[in-house]
Parts: structure tokens; sequence; C-alpha cells
């Protein structure tokens, strides 16, 4: 920390005095892709990758933001952030600072800089973990300048840095990424009801495998990409169905069932597709909870088999760098289970590994990606952690 301290210094000019840490991780969604904005389940882990973010507030009414690794100063107006919307790094932080006005927040100017360890682009969620620690950042600075003495609320600042992405990035993003950088602990996952964000904390025990996580190096964007336009042929699967089950209110209140029974009133083959993955995917999680509740190690990664294969055959988000992983894990012995995680177009997967066939795991997978793809992955053996938090400097 003190050779963080000593950049911010360069970057900004001062001394120590005044300045705070803040630190917010990327996630891992073992199970549950595209169910979150849906109304669906979600089982997502905290990791311990993460942003860190040094703050310091300031007299003026100025938010000075750089990045350790790209050392671009973003210089805006907290009383005009409508005029920053557009620019190519640092509209998430200065979205949430747009939302946390709009909500009635009273922040004050500051610098702020940023290291990241979750991967962009990725994803892990790089920019939940952004958004999260510059949440937390700002409400803690904004109480510290105005007198306030209260706890900053966790799972009010995963809402208010969804509502950033939606309103001032342009992604209509679900609220798992936030919720999971918000209220991770260590070594649980969080089995998070996403239509009225009631969750549970499920330890996960992993006695003698590791959860690997594989990332094809190939970047991607979800606004320029297909995410927006999955959630719409989603929302068109909804509205067909309501016409035979006017209760659901979103696709996750259809059960498996019902859905089997009136499929046919979806007539675009796509949507019924799009429709029977979230259903079906979950339901796939409530059956992965109860597996790991019981130890059940192998039935819990036959169904995250099934959910990547879902996510490519019905929801069409993998593509062949994530295909080429999965496939590749599944071959090697000790792998229980190997899937996309993330929004897909890209980023990484998901595999339970065992421990004594780590490395035969990696030199296989990179091995073979290489040789399809023309370039490698890179691994992660990230554990578990905690969501965003402030960390004490003394």
């Amino acid at each position: 920390m003190k050779e963080l301290i000593e950049r911010f210094n360069r970057y900004f000019g001062g001394t120590e005095e005044g300045i705070r840490a803040f630190t917010a991780p990327g996630r891992v969604n073992l199970i549950g892709e595209h169910t979150d904005y849906n109304g669906g389940y979600v089982f997502p882990a905290a990791l311990t990758l993460s942003t860190t973010v040094l703050a310091r507030p300031r007299t003026d009414r100025k938010i000075n933001l750089i990045a350790t690794d790209l050392e671009i100063m973003v210089r805006a107006d907290l009383d005009n952030l409508e005029a920053y919307r557009d620019i190519k790094w640092g509209n998430y932080q200065l979205g949430v600072a747009d939302e946390l006005q709009k909500a009635g927040y009273r922040l004050v100017g500051c610098d702020l800089m940023y290291e990241d360890k979750v991967p962009l682009g990725s994803g892990l969620s790089s920019s939940a973990a952004i958004e999260i620690a510059t949440a937390i950042a700002l409400v803690s600075l904004g109480n510290m300048s105005y007198g306030r003495d209260r706890p900053v609320d966790p799972v009010r600042m995963a809402l208010i840095s969804q509502k950033a992405e939606h309103n001032y990035v342009g992604v209509r993003c679900g609220i798992m990424d936030q919720f999971a950088s918000a209220m991770g602990r260590e070594d649980h996952a969080i089995f998070l009801n996403c239509k009225n964000l009631s969750y549970e904390l499920v330890p996960v025990k992993l006695e003698g495998y590791r959860i690997v996580i594989c990332n094809t190096n190939k970047k991607r964007s979800l606004g320029e990409g297909k995410y927006n336009e999955r959630r719409a042929e989603c929302e068109a699967g909804l509205k067909a169905l309501k016409s035979a089950i006017p209760d659901a209110s979103c696709l996750a209140d259809v059960p498996v069932e019902d859905f089997e029974r009136c499929k046919g009133i979806m007539e675009d083959e796509t949507i019924r597709k799009r429709a029977a993955h979230v259903i079906y995917e979950n339901r796939r999680v409530v059956q992965s909870v109860e597996a790991l509740r019981k130890g059940d190690l192998v039935t819990f990664g036959k169904l995250m088999n099934q959910s990547h294969d879902s996510l490519r055959d019905l929801y069409e988000v993998t593509g062949i760098e994530l295909d080429t992983l999965v496939n590749e894990a599944r071959k090697v012995e000790g792998v229980l289970g190997s899937r996309m995680t993330g929004a897909g177009f890209g980023g990484c997967t998901v595999s339970i590994v065992r421990e004594d066939c780590l490395e035969a795991f990696m030199d296989h997978v990179r091995i073979a990606y290489e040789r399809t793809i023309g370039y490698p992955p890179s691994f992660y053996l990230s554990g578990i952690g905690d969501g965003g938090r402030e960390i004490p400097l003394k």
C-alpha cells in the first residue's frame, strides 16, 4: 500500500494526509447465466481479484480519475456530469457519481486512483468492481466531509451502481455483478433471487478440488455486443408466454412444466430458444445449490456442463474461444464440470478441477487452445473473498 500511496501523490501532489483506500472484488458466477435480468436465481462468488481505489477529498467540486495501468487523467465537474457520458475511460465511475447525486447523496470533489487486478473485458465483472469501489469511496468521503457517521449500505450501492450502468453507460445489466461485488463473503457463494434480492450465503466446500478460471483473452464489450439484444428477446418471450400464464411477471416465474406445455405459442424459434435457456437454467441453479449443500460435487459439475451447453445451443453467447476452452477442459482427468461464466462473447470459463490434476489441466488446455485459436489463454486460481469495503491504512 505504501507504493500505491507514493504513486497517488506523484499524480495528485500533497502528502498522505486524508488519503483513504477502498476495494471491491470481481466475481465468478458458478451457475445461473443470463437469468438475473429475467428475475431468476444466480449463484456468484466474490473473487480475491479486486479493484483498489485510493481517494482523497478536494476543496472544490472537481473529481479527478486515473488508473495505474492507463495513466490517463480524467478531470470532471460534479455539477456537470452529463458532459462526460461518451469518454472512453471513466464513464463507469462518473456514472456512479451521477446516480449517487440523483439519489440524494451529497458528494465532494476528490482525487481517485484505481489499481485494477480484475482483468478488463474478462467476464469477471471488472466494471462492477470499479462501480462498487467508487460508490463506497464517494459516499464515505461525503459522509466524512458533511459530518455524517453512518455505515454505507452495500445493497443500495449495488442498486445505484446497476442504475449507473443502465442510465450512464447504456448497458442494461442485471443486478448479479454489483450485488456479488458488494455483498460477497470469504469462502461462500451467494444464492441470490434477482427478483426480490433475497439471498443466502452458502459455504463452498470443494475439498480436494479447486475453482479454475480460464480467460479466453478475447476482449468483449457488452455495450457493443449482443447483450441488449438478448434481453429484448427474453422480453418478447415473456410477452408471448403471458397470454397463457398471465401471472408470470418475469421468465423465472415460469415453471419448466408450464413452459413445455405452452412453448408452442412462441412462433419465433429464436425467442423460444432464449426462453427455454432461462427457464431451465433457473432450475439448474436451484439443483446446483442443493447438490453443493449435500457435498455432491459430481452432480454440481454435471449441471455446470448442462449450463454451458444451453448457453451454446439455446442462448448462443459462447463462440469458438469459450467452446474450445470448455471442450478441452472436459477431456482432462479430474475435471468435474466446465462452463462459460459472465455474459459470453469472450471472457472466461470456470471449471472444477481436482487439485492433483491442476498442472495437467492447465498444460493440456493451454496447448490445445493455442493450437486452435492462435494465442494462449490465461489461468487464475483465485480464492473466494469478501465484498466491497474500506481498507484501513494504519
